[in-house]
């Protein structure tokens, strides 16, 4: 595994977060004066988006984010995209924070598998934060923490060999090994089967620097070519126009990872017959995790390097729904999978007296429950924040 994938998995996995959001947020936009005090208005997703972006490139958050380290499980990362999500006056309930990061994942999974060279996964992250910069451009001050981490990625990946984004590619194609949720828009463009598997293209450019298959070059020992054989490939290739730029500002070339939710239409997931026989296969185990402490630590320090902006004064955090109805959300919410819902994570651990109060200090800042809870003890407190994953 590469010790260089998490920063490219969290970053692209926020991207389509924030497209997700805010295509959803304009769905249910209402001109101001005819607003409920409820009701969204095109004032509050500017101040949700700006919100997350803002956490998402917290400095401290960012120079965590970037140290060396192996990518740890789906729920851990998952807990970091909860706490993400409700980095600003918006609410979400457990099916749609579901629905959203079934959403996320299959999208930036899709982009993974679809990359012609390993090396274009960070293409594929300039377009996200490119696309970010475009939120923001009322924003200075969180428009320098984008830019910065936009020099980071570069200085970071740009010098790394072929070999090694080959196994950061390998790395995220077996973080989402056996998700195959399917998505109303993939089944749509016909990239995706109704088992939740893509398709992958038999078409198009190749990647930049190889040539179009359809000829086989024989050589002698010196090296020169001695017999050349053409083939029928299948396909419908074409060479490569340019390489997509790797600076802070050009054109990328490659698509992927710009946001396919411009065009306004709904976003629908389901479990695939697949998933669901699957989904006692794909649950992780319940006996105790030997990565249990090294995860807890990990989310501390993530954790403690993002800046919540919790509502001010008597301001209500507003609830955003994914689905097109209440009632489609709680049929979600009733028939997916226990397996998948990451709820609950069971985790033996113990933690020194220094940890537990920085944990409680984290923990504070990320309060978002509806309703009391009582707690015994500190420890108690990280492990029901853990499971309410």
């Amino acid at each position: 595994m590469s010790m260089r994938t998490l920063p490219l998995l969290f970053l692209n996995l926020g991207g389509e977060m924030l497209y997700i959001l805010d295509q959803r947020l304009r769905a249910q936009n209402i001109p101001g004066d005819k607003a409920r005090k409820d009701a969204w208005t095109d004032v509050d997703r500017k101040r949700v988006l700006n919100d997350i972006i803002s956490t998402m490139f917290n400095r401290k958050f960012i120079e965590e984010l970037f140290k060396p380290q192996e990518l740890y499980s789906k729920k851990a990362l998952r807990t970091i995209c909860d706490r993400l999500a409700h980095a600003s006056i918006m609410r979400l309930n457990q099916a749609s924070m579901d629905k959203l990061y079934d959403l996320m994942t299959m999208a930036f999974k899709y982009q993974v598998l679809l990359c012609p060279r390993p090396k274009d996964v960070l293409l594929v992250t300039f377009n996200h934060l490119d696309a970010i910069k475009g939120f923001i451009q009322d924003s200075p001050t969180i428009l320098h923490q984008v830019d910065e981490t936009f020099r980071q990625l570069i200085e970071v990946y740009g010098a790394l060999p072929a070999g090694e984004f080959q196994l950061i590619r390998q790395t995220l194609l077996l973080f989402f090994q056996d998700l195959h949720i399917r998505v109303s828009i993939f089944l749509k463009d016909k990239v995706q089967n109704s088992n939740g598997r893509f398709v992958l293209p038999v078409s198009g450019p190749v990647p930049w620097g190889t040539e179009v298959p359809g000829l086989i070059r024989m050589f002698n020992s010196k090296g020169e070519v001695v017999k050349k054989r053409e083939f029928t490939h299948g396909g419908s290739y074409v060479a490569a126009p340019k390489e997509g730029s790797f600076e802070l500002y050009g054109d990328r070339v490659l698509k992927l990872g710009t946001n396919m939710y411009s065009v306004n239409r709904p976003m629908e997931t389901h479990m695939s017959g697949t998933a669901k026989n699957s989904a006692s296969r794909t649950q992780e185990s319940t006996a105790p995790n030997p990565l249990a402490k090294e995860e807890l630590n990990f989310l501390a320090r993530l954790m403690g390097g993002m800046e919540i902006k919790k509502p001010s004064g008597p301001e209500p955090g507003f609830r955003l729904n994914l689905f097109t109805t209440d009632e489609e959300e709680e049929h979600a919410a009733l028939s997916r999978p226990e397996e998948l819902s990451y709820e609950v994570i069971n985790i033996q651990a113990t933690l020194d007296q220094q940890r537990n109060e920085e944990l409680v200090r984290i923990m504070g800042e990320f309060e978002i429950t509806e309703q009391p809870r009582l707690s015994t003890s500190k420890g108690d407190d990280l492990l029901a924040m853990m499971d309410e994953l």
